[in-house]
């Protein structure tokens, strides 16, 4: 994905590929470019809240278990909140998910920018999924998307050995809990630090593609505006 939006920005420096890019675009295209990255940052945006959100919750959690104080209902509450955010999150994401629009146009330079939104499009939307923990998706696919967000060799998480994802495994401690059906919190530290570890270098990578992403959009706007 770096590699991908790092060879948009060259080209869109280049005055040949700038003088064909405007004689190949008529108005709507342009709009459709110009929405089109405009709609990748705004997920981008979405999955920033959601990693933030997480974060902040989880530092919550483990606040309120590293000071040991407080009844067990008092523990109880701290669960519920999380998962509550949870929940709230997932519906947010859902929402996003369907409001995604793709698009597809022939001319040469427009289709090339069109894959590479096609492309990141999904790997967005694969991550707003993992983040969600979905139903449905076989997670070698999910995962080799996800990893295209980040820059190479980078550990995002440790999904890619497991049947779920490290936010999967929190809620599922933390509605057992809830439940009663666990009793132990003794592995659900190093659950937390695993989750932690996760959303840190998702957010690095969400916001390495949203700089690039918006100083593409920089170049479109300055090509299109001359």
């Amino acid at each position: 994905m770096q590699d991908l939006h790092d060879c948009i920005d060259k080209l869109l420096q280049l005055p040949l590929e700038q003088q064909a890019l405007v004689r190949q675009c008529d108005g709507k295209w342009v709009d459709d470019l110009l929405e089109g990255s405009l709609m990748l940052l705004d997920i981008c945006t979405t999955a920033k809240d959601c990693l933030l959100k997480s974060k902040q919750s989880l530092s919550d959690l483990k606040s309120f278990i590293r000071r040991k104080k407080g009844s067990e209902n008092g523990f109880a509450v701290e669960c519920v909140t999380y998962l509550v955010m949870r929940k709230k999150m997932k519906k947010q994401i859902q929402k996003t998910l369907k409001s995604l629009k793709h698009k597809n146009n022939t001319s040469s330079m427009v289709s090339f920018l069109d894959e590479a939104e096609t492309i990141t499009l999904s790997s967005l939307q694969h991550l707003l999924m993992f983040i969600s923990g979905p139903k449905g998706h076989s997670k070698p696919s999910r995962w080799s998307a996800i990893s295209n967000l980040m820059k190479p060799k980078r550990e995002v998480c440790d999904s890619q050995e497991s049947n779920t994802n490290e936010f999967q495994k929190v809620d599922a401690v933390l509605q057992s809990l809830v439940s009663h059906k666990l009793s132990s919190i003794e592995n659900f530290h190093s659950d937390m630090e695993n989750l932690e570890l996760c959303i840190h270098n998702l957010e690095i990578g969400v916001d390495h593609l949203s700089r690039k992403l918006i100083r593409n959009r920089v170049s479109l706007l300055n090509i299109f505006n001359h």
